[in-house]
């Protein structure tokens, strides 16, 4: 099988979360890496791996940024790494896939599962191969214990529960 490791200068790990109930935060991390152990064409029986480097989040906002590096939320102190691990991967349609995982956070660890989209592969202009992917889904920050919130006095809270991720990804073989 072969293995690919992911290009973090290619990639772009986003995510985004209702803020007062009507706006949404979106963000980013720029510290990741991960491999590809399988064929990128057909990913079923692939392995894939993430880590992200939590105190790498940007919002925008060096404040509220420094408050999600905190206890309150990711405590990059004792929980540097946010990582995912396949354990299943499905084929749902043509280029399309159910990635399932285990997503640890916070240190909790939950079942979770991504839907992706091969975009293809290529050579690039140092004649480099490289394989595309889009994923998408979705997480509740209470499972993983990001449970910090603050009620809003005209009812509801500041941050919504659920946590829309979004991901780009590009591989290339690995050295």
């Amino acid at each position: 099988m072969a293995t690919w490791k992911l290009d973090a200068s290619h990639t772009s790990v986003g995510f985004s979360v209702k803020h007062m109930m009507v706006s949404k935060v979106k963000g980013s991390f720029s510290g990741v890496e991960g491999t590809l152990e399988g064929n990128p064409e057909d990913l079923t029986g692939a392995s894939i791996n993430f880590t992200i480097d939590a105190s790498t989040i940007n919002t925008n906002a060096v404040d509220r940024d420094n408050h999600l590096r905190s206890a309150d939320f990711f405590d990059v102190e004792n929980f540097p790494s946010i990582t995912f691990v396949s354990t299943d991967v499905v084929k749902t349609g043509e280029g399309e896939y159910d990635i399932t995982g285990d997503m640890t956070m916070r240190g909790v660890t939950k079942k979770v599962t991504f839907e992706a989209e091969y975009e293809g592969t290529g050579v690039n202009p140092w004649g480099v191969q490289v394989a595309a992917f889009e994923v998408e889904g979705k997480v509740s920050r209470k499972e993983f214990e990001l449970t910090w919130n603050q009620a809003l006095e005209a009812g509801g809270v500041l941050v919504g529960d659920d946590i829309k991720i979004s991901i780009d990804l590009q591989f290339n073989p690995a050295q």
